[in-house]
């Protein structure tokens, strides 16, 4: 044990610079799939166990197109001869069909928020914890995450909705002061995932709440939350929900 503190003080701690400064650190983010022509669309698309591929054909060409609110990080489309390339950015947040605007000035520097699982399998909560890690330091972006809604600007959810959660989550909302804002982190927030929708599973925070930002991934790694927080303010530009070749 003693091996680790004595790691932690000669290599020191490195706060990212972004989004003032790029950040293409090593591990930062896994990734998710590009869209991209390609001759073999019918089998990458078939490959897909969520149905995140789709192949397509423009102008006589075929390619394949990626739906980021299915797509699960299995990397499937990853691997082979035919594989899909992978990018390695985390701009992931983007917004709803029924977005209200972005929070606005007030909250550039000052920005609560209150995260529930809603029966996660524990990815998501992980990832969440890392926002405040030195690495990330949410704090240095005048964001705080609070413990009551009576106090938030914004509901950020994770998961596929359970039965057990949907009154919390209604509670929770209702409380929660205007102006308001709700991001559903994950794939499984977004339709289920693999979940789907069931007597267990809502399969989506829409149905419970409004939702004006939809973070995909399966789970989004640190960045991709801490963008999809600023993008709900207006800092950053928020990203697409699909892909075309």
């Amino acid at each position: 044990m003693s091996f680790w503190p004595y790691y932690g003080l000669q290599r020191g701690i490195t706060t990212t610079a972004w989004p003032d400064g790029a950040e293409d650190s090593a591990g930062i983010t896994p990734g998710r799939p590009r869209a991209g022509q390609t001759e073999h669309a019918e089998e990458i698309a078939a490959a897909c166990p969520t149905r995140a591929l789709k192949a397509v054909s423009q102008e006589g060409r075929d390619g394949v197109a990626v739906d980021f609110t299915h797509c699960i990080h299995c990397q499937r489309c990853r691997q082979g001869d035919n594989a899909l390339p992978w990018s390695t950015d985390f701009s992931w947040g983007a917004p709803s069909a029924s977005a209200q605007p972005a929070l606005g000035s007030r909250f550039t520097r000052s920005l609560q928020v209150l995260y529930v699982d809603a029966g996660a399998c524990g990815a998501c909560v992980n990832e969440v914890r890392l926002i405040d890690a030195p690495p990330y330091n949410l704090h240095r972006l005048g964001i705080f995450v609070t413990a009551t809604p009576r106090d938030a600007d914004v509901l950020l959810v994770a998961g596929p909705i359970t039965d057990a959660m949907r009154t919390a989550i209604s509670k929770a909302y209702a409380a929660m002061p205007e102006p308001k804002r709700v991001m559903g982190m994950g794939t499984c927030a977004i339709n289920g995932g693999v979940f789907g929708e069931s007597f267990a599973c809502a399969g989506g925070l829409e149905k419970i709440v409004p939702v004006d930002l939809w973070l995909p991934g399966c789970p989004p790694p640190p960045l991709a939350i801490i963008h999809g927080l600023l993008s709900l303010v207006g800092r950053v530009a928020p990203a697409a929900l699909e892909e075309q070749p």
